[in-house]
């Protein structure tokens, strides 16, 4: 049997399905990176402007209508990506170099159906909708949330969200219970050499080959390091040096992520990763220095959240992943779930041709719309029924 609060916000969903599309659209074509979102956000304010919104974190925003007591928090994200949009759709990107290629769009309209569709109801629990920014920015934008008091002040007693994923099956709904993404780090290893004439290699000394075998053993660390049964991975993004063809070096630059699900697997990457780079340029007669910036630790799904949710879904008809989708991709969502009980769904859209998050290509259809939305409002569901015991 279904939940009949949860039957009156799908119906809701539905009819309000078509302007939902439509603001997905506008979103997609003005798409804003972190850090720059305040036109994004005040789309959204503006399309619910029956709400009275409050600044957090710089550029986000939140509300909170429904009784008085505890309140569920709905978290969407508007920030884009530095991507040139490729799919040659009427309402692409019209920000080169700027292109919603994570889904964000899908979901802050998705949150926008559930906000309106709840609205002429009685609700049992208040909602909490959050415009977060700066999801794909380390520091990221969820841990200004938190720091910002204002889920106490809402008194926010669970939050919820949505990401539409490619490597889920199209229509299906995963809600797996525990670490369903990593926690993440970026690094920086800089190494100090010797410039001189490309000529005479012996007169200097390359940060370039130096910096080269560190980014040979970065690779081993995670297997020699991590026990081999916990998810870990440690990724080099940029390497940057040298200005001419004919010049070597003086200093040569990696950057780089880190990605685990334990706590002491963290740590011993930071650790591994430092030794390694300082050993290595030593042995070969030139230095290293190797930053940290922590970023959001584990996801993890509360376990009340996820069956009841499953549950929920099962009665809509709705099919839920029979093997839980994890990954060690990484969601700043996860600092809400420091604090109160969470839960994020994920979203199956299918890899056409295999593109997948931060392609060019992305682009979820409206059945994703769709499917988000009522996942979203399911998890709400959920999350009610936990708050109330």
């Amino acid at each position: 049997m279904t939940d009949s609060l949860l039957d009156q916000l799908v119906a809701g969903i539905d009819a309000v399905l078509p302007d939902a599309a439509s603001l997905r659209r506008a979103i997609h074509a003005d798409p804003h990176l972190g850090g720059d979102e305040m036109d994004t956000r005040d789309t959204l304010t503006q399309a619910m402007d029956w709400l009275d919104w409050l600044p957090v974190a710089e550029t986000g925003a939140y509300s909170r209508f429904g009784p008085d007591g505890p309140a569920i928090g709905l978290r969407a994200e508007l920030d884009a990506l530095p991507i040139t949009e490729a799919t040659g759709v009427e309402w692409a990107s019209q920000r080169r170099g700027i292109m919603h290629a994570c889904g964000h769009d899908v979901h802050m309209a998705a949150l926008w159906a559930v906000v309106t569709a709840a609205r002429e109801l009685d609700l049992p629990v208040a909602m909490v909708p959050l415009l977060q920014p700066r999801e794909e920015e380390n520091p990221p934008g969820a841990t200004d949330v938190v720091a910002s008091g204002i889920l106490e002040d809402a008194d926010v007693q669970a939050m919820v969200g949505v990401h539409v994923q490619p490597q889920v099956e199209k229509g299906v709904v995963s809600t797996g219970a525990g670490a369903v993404n990593a926690a993440f780090d970026s690094f920086e290893i800089t190494v100090r050499g010797r410039g001189g004439h490309g000529a005479y290699p012996h007169t200097a000394l390359d940060p370039i080959t130096v910096l080269s075998a560190i980014v040979m053993g970065l690779g081993e660390l995670p297997m020699r390091v991590v026990n081999p049964i916990h998810p870990s991975v440690v990724s080099v993004g940029t390497f940057q040096a040298g200005t001419a063809p004919n010049v070597i070096a003086e200093t040569a630059t990696v950057t780089g992520s880190i990605r685990s699900f334990h706590e002491d697997d963290r740590a011993a990457l930071h650790e591994a990763i430092a030794r390694l780079a300082e050993g290595t340029a030593l042995a070969r007669g030139a230095t290293a220095t190797a930053t940290f910036v922590r970023g959001g630790p584990a996801l993890v799904n509360d376990p009340g959240l996820s069956s009841r949710a499953d549950a929920l879904l099962d009665a809509l008809g709705v099919p839920v992943a029979g093997v839980p989708f994890r990954s060690c991709g990484s969601d700043d969502f996860s600092e809400y779930g420091q604090v109160v009980p969470s839960l994020m769904s994920f979203i199956g859209v299918g890899s056409d041709g295999g593109v997948g998050l931060h392609h060019p290509k992305f682009l979820p259809g409206r059945s994703a719309l769709r499917l988000s939305a009522v996942a979203l409002a399911t998890n709400y569901v959920a999350a009610t029924q936990l708050v109330r015991g």
